[in-house]
């Protein structure tokens, strides 16, 4: 049987691209200053015990804290409990959870079924052993028979690492050291990744501390642009050739520049022409767009598929690389060999605490249909987000990809280096308002990822999305 995807209809990438446009070529549409005063007067009420813990933090952690997404103006909330659709702060404030830890419990937070099976686990074997583990394999036949185009699977811990080994393996195959990115794209923050990093053509701005060489054979193009990768293609082919172009399958950030429906396509048939391996970035993607990944639903073979967050459900450890079986073949494991092998690592790597969440994660999701569900918990929202906008006549942008759902105030993630002038005159108060409207949902009770990003979940009833809705009106209205 054909699987299900959470894409009810693909968006109109035309349309959406002149919406943002639209959005970023006229003034910020601020929240009201009477009314940022009020949201931000929560925290200080409302918020103690956060802002206690997270400046005490501070004094050891950089920051405060120790993951990005958890960086929240005006400061860090700290969670204490979570549930299905929703967090508990150490205030005991709840709020409904649209970060959904960066998109992995498509489940919905500390599923229980999962959990309890993980508990099973910890009686007897433990979470690590350092030696082979029955459930590495019950997981890799799990991907392979969702995702036939996994002929062979390697795990590892994160989606950069994933990556890492994905551009060595590639580089390994092909005999070839170039690697083409999308600009804007996040695919981790190893080395040769951070280029071309949030903002398209920027290069190495993000790259303090990471020697030039290390990206030294790292290319970026503009989004959507395949006259320019067929470009950088054809240069690279006078210098030795490309091994891989890397892309996340629905657009940079997530589908944040969203993709036409056939852009992968044309991608594949580029690769094929110049003898590059594709690598999809499914990170994010795999399994919530489907259980068959963004490349069952596109319907484009990549040779290389890079896995992250969803695959262990949240737990930790979770990443990992597959695909061909010729290519994967060159991370077998073992010491020493003849110089044909990928070198990769990882003493935690498919543990058996990480091997038993994904199993039965992947499992419960294809028993309940969990990336449907999530997608119309999207669909959902995103029309309700529409109707706000609309009531309100405000210039702001809601779009989804299933259960990926975008909401855009501020338009700070099209600014790029094709307009200089406008990028160093916008980018930072562009920036500060969407902090802003991230610090007034959450005060408002809804968790989203940097104010502009959201991640529904089976657990989104039409009730939570019917709260979530009314919570945000609190917030858009504001703005009119």
């Amino acid at each position: 049987m054909p699987q299900p995807y959470a894409i009810s209809e693909y968006h109109n990438v035309d349309q959406v691209y002149a919406k943002l446009n639209a959005l970023v070529s006229q003034p910020l549409r601020h929240i009201k200053p009477e009314k940022m005063r009020e949201f931000l007067g929560y925290f200080d009420t409302k918020c103690q015990r956060s802002k206690a813990l997270t400046d005490e933090a501070k004094k050891l952690i950089p920051g405060g804290v120790q993951h990005n997404l958890a960086f929240n103006y005006p400061f860090p909330i700290a969670i204490e409990k979570t549930d299905g659709a929703h967090l508990w702060d150490a205030d005991g404030n709840r709020y409904i959870d649209f970060l959904q830890a960066g998109g992995p419990t498509l489940l919905g937070s500390n599923y229980a079924p999962v959990r309890e099976k993980v508990i099973e686990m910890l009686q007897t074997c433990g979470p690590v052993t350092g030696l082979f583990y029955e459930y590495e394999l019950k997981l890799a036949q799990l991907i392979h028979r969702l995702m036939p185009n996994i002929e062979m699977f390697r795990m590892l811990g994160s989606g950069t690492e994933g990556v890492m080994a994905a551009i060595r393996a590639a580089r390994a195959f092909t005999k070839k050291k170039y690697v083409i990115k999308v600009g804007g794209a996040y695919h981790g923050w190893s080395d040769s990744m951070v280029y071309g990093l949030h903002i398209p053509g920027t290069g190495r701005l993000e790259a303090t501390g990471i020697p030039g060489g290390a990206s030294a054979s790292t290319g970026e193009f503009f989004p959507n642009s395949l006259g320019a990768l067929k470009a950088q293609l054809m240069l690279n082919r006078l210098r030795g050739g490309t091994a891989a172009v890397i892309v996340e399958p629905l657009g940079p950030e997530s589908g944040t520049r969203p993709v036409p429906f056939d852009f992968n396509q044309k991608v594949r048939e580029l690769c094929d022409e110049f003898g590059a391996l594709l690598i999809f970035d499914e990170v994010v993607t795999g399994f919530r767009v489907g259980l068959g990944g963004a490349q069952g639903y596109f319907g484009v073979r990549p040779d290389l598929t890079v896995f992250g967050k969803c695959i262990t459900g949240g737990y930790p450890m979770a990443g990992g690389v597959g695909g061909r079986a010729e290519v994967i073949q060159r991370f077998a494991a073992g010491i020493g060999g003849i110089g044909e092998r990928a070198y990769i690592g990882g003493t935690l790597s498919a543990n058996p605490l990480s091997c038993v969440a994904g199993y039965y994660s992947i499992l419960e999701m294809e028993r309940t249909n969990a990336p449907v569900l999530a997608g119309q918990a999207g669909d959902r929202l995103t029309r309700g987000l529409q109707a706000i906008i609309e009531k309100y006549s405000l210039p702001f942008v809601a779009y989804n990809q299933g259960s990926i759902v975008h909401l855009e105030t501020t338009g700070v993630m099209l600014l790029d280096l094709r307009n200089p002038i406008r990028l160093a005159k916008e980018l930072k108060p562009r920036k500060h308002m969407m902090e802003e409207m991230g610090a007034a949902y959450m005060a408002n009770g809804l968790v989203t990822l940097a104010g502009s990003r959201m991640y529904t979940s089976m657990a989104d009833t039409d009730e939570v999305i019917d709260d979530a809705l009314t919570r945000f009106e609190s917030v858009l209205s504001t703005c009119a």
